[in-house]
């Protein structure tokens, strides 16, 4: 009899992968970031629009954080429970097809294996080992056709949470220091662009990229759309005043 191999020492518990599918990671860092860019942008325009250290930038940075980390949870939230609804939806379509056709079902898996390459008659074994449990059977029908893990949807209630932390978080750097008492848009534009950089740098730690492109590309893009802004104040301001 053949024995089954064994895993190195080396590489025993070495091998291990970061959550890809909570539903905690795109809404913190497109909240962080977006908190950042968008209040950046916003205290920058009106900077250009208003005289420098005028009270109504930070009325204007404060109502932006807060409409923006509300908006962004209440948007988290949507999205992914009806992304989470969506696929339960289909679960129990499938649940339903194993029910009603258990042995179509079966070939159909069955032939899923042998497109991967596995042997016909190996194919056909796991199959039928499979569906011997009909919930076993749900969960690879639905791995396999769907792309999903029923045991692991994203959770709404995380997606938002985070989406807010996160976007306040974010909004507040760019405010922070009109309200300890800033006179002009230096500070803050300082403080906003080595945020941008370091954001862009943590985020490459989940990603590919080098940190020094992720955070320089961070960095340019906000600048980018605070210039933007900025220059649109500068424009709309004096005839508003």
């Amino acid at each position: 009899m053949t024995e089954s191999p064994q895993a190195s020492n080396e590489h025993h518990g070495d091998h291990t992968h970061r959550d890809v599918n909570g539903g905690w990671l795109r809404p913190a860092v497109f909240g962080a970031m977006d908190g950042l860019v968008s209040n950046f942008a916003l205290i920058a325009g009106m900077d250009g629009g208003t005289s420098s250290g005028s009270k109504f930038i930070i009325l204007a940075g404060l109502a932006g954080l807060a409409a923006g980390a509300f908006s962004m949870a209440a948007g988290e939230y949507t999205s992914v429970a009806s992304q989470r609804e969506l696929a339960h939806a289909e679960i129990e379509i499938e649940r339903k097809e194993i029910h009603k056709h258990p042995v179509d079902e079966e070939i159909e898996l069955a032939e899923t294996y042998r497109a991967k390459g596995l042997d016909p008659d190996l194919a056909s074994k796991v199959a039928k080992q499979f569906h011997a449990n009909p919930e076993q059977a749900l969960e690879e029908h639905v791995r396999e056709e769907l792309g999903i893990d029923p045991a692991d949807l994203p959770n709404p209630v995380i997606a938002a949470a985070s989406s807010f932390i996160c976007f306040a978080v974010g909004a507040f750097i760019p405010l922070a220091p009109y309200l300890f008492g800033a006179g002009s848009v230096v500070p803050s534009l300082i403080l906003s662009l080595t945020a941008l950089f370091v954001c862009g740098a943590v985020v490459s730690r989940v990603t590919s990229r080098s940190w020094w492109y992720s955070g320089l590309r961070q960095l340019l893009l906000g600048a980018a759309a605070a210039a933007l802004t900025y220059f649109v104040g500068t424009l709309v301001g004096p005839g508003i005043g």
